[in-house]
C-alpha cells in the first residue's frame, strides 16, 4: 500500500479552542527473532531527560507526518537501520497525562519489526552515548519507564495498552 504523499494529504484542522492535543511520537523494538535480543540506546549527556538510561529508538513525530513514517525515520537518524513501513507491527500504545515538552500529554506508538537493513550504529553521538543490541532476556534494569513497560509487555505478550500519569 502507498503512503500518500505531503501534496496529497488533506490541511490539519485547527484544534477547537480549549482543547488540548497530545504529543504524537513513535517508538520501534527492533527484534532479531534469531538471536533474541533487541536495539536500545543509551541517552547522552546532553539529553532532555533520562540522562544515561536506555531506551528504543523514539522520536516525536512531524506536523502531517503518518505515525509509521515517523517510525521508520527515528530509526535510521538513530541507528542507521531501514526499515519499510510494511514491516512495522503494531506492539504497544502508551498514553501518558504529561511529559517533557507534552504538556498536554502524549501517545506513543510502539511498533516491533523483525525485518531491517543496515548496520547498526550511533548515528546521533550528540544526543546518545551508545547504541547495541541487547539479549531480550537481559534488558537493563535502567530502561526510561514508559518503553520498559511497552517493550517488558510486548515481550511478555503481555496488554497493549497502558497509561501514565493518570492516577
Amino acid at each position: 500500500m502507498t503512503q500518500p504523499t505531503t501534496d496529497d494529504r488533506p490541511e490539519k484542522p485547527e484544534a477547537a479552542p480549549g482543547t488540548a492535543t497530545p504529543l504524537l511520537v513513535a517508538a520501534v523494538i527492533v527484534h532479531d527473532t534469531a538471536a533474541d535480543r533487541v536495539v536500545l540506546l543509551q541517552r547522552g549527556e546532553r539529553a532532555k531527560f533520562a540522562k544515561g538510561r536506555w531506551d528504543l529508538p523514539i522520536g516525536k513525530s512531524e506536523p502531517g507526518e503518518p505515525i509509521t513514517e515517523t517510525a521508520v525515520r527515528e530509526l535510521y537518524e538513530e541507528t542507521g537501520l531501514t526499515v519499510e513501513p510494511e514491516a512495522l507491527d503494531l506492539a504497544h500504545v502508551i498514553h501518558g497525562a504529561r511529559g517533557v515538552d507534552a504538556p498536554d500529554g502524549f501517545l506513543t506508538v510502539v511498533f516491533v519489526t523483525h525485518e531491517w537493513s543496515g548496520e547498526l550504529e550511533n548515528r546521533e553521538p550528540g544526543k546518545h552515548a551508545q547504541v547495541r543490541w541487547f539479549d531480550v532476556d537481559a534488558i537493563p534494569d535502567n530502561l526510561v519507564g514508559t518503553t520498559s513497560s511497552a517493550a517488558r509487555r510486548y515481550f511478555a505478550g503481555g496488554p497493549k495498552v497502558s497509561l501514565h500519569g493518570w492516577e
